[in-house]
């Protein structure tokens, strides 16, 4: 069953924390599904957070963010990768949750851990920028219970100042996908973000 856009109306942090389990659908040409377990998130709250897109206002980048929730935020990092948010909170609000990592389930060949390889992976990019979760290209639908979540402070954004240290980055304990346990290995850009992010 999908996600309704009821579920990404609630606060962000807790939007964050239940999207764990959830699997990420993306439908590609010729009907291809690609299917991700989500293992990692993080929460990013608006206008009042300095590590959100958000905190200087309204921009042509971050427009996506201030509308209805339920949507895709797409951007791109060191113009090479792409990173995917799903909008949170009533309208205008501007927050959103960034995907850091999932488990590969179906029709996923390469790596998963850390945002820009997660959407390499799953063929996202800036086109899907603004679509709706609730359609027919991508996706959320419910999953299975992660049974030990974690939390801590998010990754790579020390300039936030003392919003650096909310521990809004969530994730599964058990799962060897999450982006922290793989980032010495990976050798990506993702592994050391820096004022790109939400």
């Amino acid at each position: 069953m999908k996600l309704s856009k009821d579920f990404f109306a609630r606060d962000t942090v807790v939007v964050a924390r239940e999207l764990l389990g959830a699997r990420l659908v993306r439908k590609g040409p010729g009907a291809r599904l690609r299917v991700g377990r989500i293992v990692e998130t993080e929460a990013y709250r608006g206008p009042n957070d300095r590590a959100s897109h958000s905190y200087r206002g309204l921009t042509q980048r971050n427009a996506v963010m201030f509308g209805p929730p339920g949507h895709a935020y797409v951007y791109m990092i060191y113009g090479f990768w792409f990173c995917l948010n799903f909008v949170t909170e009533p309208e205008g609000t501007a927050c959103a949750v960034l995907l850091r990592a999932v488990e590969p389930l179906e029709g996923i060949d390469d790596k998963t851990w850390g945002p820009g390889l997660l959407c390499r992976a799953m063929d996202i990019d800036k086109q899907l920028n603004g679509a709706d979760l609730a359609g027919d290209v991508l996706w959320l639908e419910e999953g299975s219970p992660v049974q030990r979540i974690g939390s801590s402070p998010r990754i790579g954004v020390d300039y936030a100042g003392r919003c650096a240290k909310r521990p809004w980055r969530f994730f599964d304990r058990d799962s060897e996908f999450v982006s922290s346990a793989k980032r010495s290995r990976a050798g990506t850009p993702d592994t050391k973000r820096s004022r790109s992010s939400r």
